[in-house]
């Protein structure tokens, strides 16, 4: 079996196996969230804004919070993700807390061939681009439902986060995109001693890699920002530095750790 061309399978038993391990977990919040709590965070709410009555695509949404967490905010949005077991459990979050959206089970290079909308916004973040093997594929999908003058939101890991081993002691990985990279995991970054080993497979992609796949497609960049945190504790040994600012120790403030932007369509 060539892993490469079969790499959709692969990775989606390993989330649909991390998918019930996450909704149990402390780290995802479930019953706080049934609260009434919202899962996105402040870097990607301020280039969010105002989104009441705005049509929202969330693409690799995972098992729903952050597309519910638009929904309450008066959004319509119809969340994505390739894992049959996420979006299970989203319908079934979705459901308990009376919240209406939309939710679609397939990996979102074939997404154009399922719905036919365009959105006044693309929104994704933390721990996505990571899982596709090509960026311009990516970029074109985004630029396909985006209306004219339409905005995209992308929150994501720093690519140099990726190039440390899980300890951050050593380089160990590409910054650069080099070819797929094979994983075998024990735990997962929402339970790191949960009894679970995953196979998976991976890209690296810089930030050169990421912006010019999408102004080669159509999407103006309108900002750009880097943070030297993380608003979540998904990584070895990190310490919390302030309310949802998380870093490596050893490294503090020396790294960059996510990065944000806001693009736009172009409106011709």
């Amino acid at each position: 079996m060539n892993k490469d061309l079969n790499y959709l399978s692969i990775n989606r038993d390993s989330w649909n196996r991390r998918t019930p391990v996450h909704v149990a977990s402390e780290f995802y919040g479930v019953e706080e969230f049934v609260k009434g709590t919202s899962s996105l965070k402040h870097i990607e709410l301020n280039l969010l804004g105002d989104v009441k009555d705005k049509r929202i695509l969330h693409l690799q949404c995972h098992f729903g919070q952050d597309t519910l967490s638009l929904a309450r905010m008066g959004a319509k949005v119809t969340g994505v993700d390739f894992s049959d077991k996420a979006i299970e459990a989203a319908n079934t979050l979705a459901n308990k807390i009376n919240t209406e959206a939309r939710f679609i089970c397939c990996d979102i290079y074939s997404l154009p061939e399922q719905l036919n909308e365009e959105f006044d916004m693309v929104f994704t973040s933390y721990g996505t681009i990571g899982w596709l093997p090509d960026l311009d594929k990516w970029a074109k999908v985004i630029h396909h439902f985006l209306k004219p003058g339409g905005k995209f939101v992308f929150v994501e890991f720093h690519p140099v986060v990726w190039m440390f081993d899980d300890a951050f002691k050593e380089i160990k990985y590409n910054y650069f995109n080099t070819g797929p990279i094979y994983e075998t995991e024990s735990g997962t970054y929402a339970q790191q001693d949960a009894h679970l080993k995953t196979e998976y497979i991976g890209w690296n992609h810089s930030t050169g890699e990421v912006l010019s796949s999408l102004l080669n497609n159509g999407i103006e960049l309108l900002s750009f920002e880097e943070f030297n945190y993380s608003p979540y504790a998904c990584f070895q040994n990190m310490v919390k530095i302030d309310e949802d600012k998380y870093q490596i120790p050893h490294l503090g403030d020396k790294i960059p750790m996510v990065f944000a932007l806001l693009g736009q369509k172009d409106k011709a």
